[in-house]
């Protein structure tokens, strides 16, 4: 699907949220789920070219793979993260919502942490 039809997609999507809320609020939230499921099944298919784009990259680059399966796995926690404190705010919940994000948040930071090791030791090699 291209960017029209996704946006077309999710406007009257929520257009549809907003006219079920009229009536009862948990269809509005429901219809607002389902749009987002859609949405984010429709992004992972991007996701998988920008995968496949990585490993012709790792071809021609010799870099550990472990740092290319980290930064795949941090790209993965954003967009779970996003999608999900995303619902938690649409339906009324930014507690729970601003819970998800830190929990990324901190998730992210201690998977870069060995990366980051890694790259300071190659200064110092540099400088010794």
């Amino acid at each position: 699907m291209n960017m029209i039809q996704i946006g077309i997609i999710g406007v009257l999507g929520a257009l549809l949220a907003v006219q079920f809320k009229g009536g009862k609020t948990e269809y509005g939230i429901y219809m607002g789920m389902a749009v987002s499921i859609f949405l984010f099944a429709c992004i992972v298919d991007r996701l998988e070219m920008f995968v496949n784009t990585i490993e012709e990259i790792k071809r021609y680059i010799t870099i550990d793979t472990g740092y290319i399966s980290t930064m795949l796995k941090m790209i993965g926690i954003t967009y779970i993260a996003e999608f999900s404190s995303g619902i938690c705010k649409d339906a009324g919940y930014q507690t729970i919502a601003a819970q998800i994000e830190i929990f990324s948040k901190l998730t992210i930071l201690a998977m870069g942490l060995p990366v980051l090791l890694a790259l300071l030791e190659t200064v110092q090699e540099f400088l010794v």
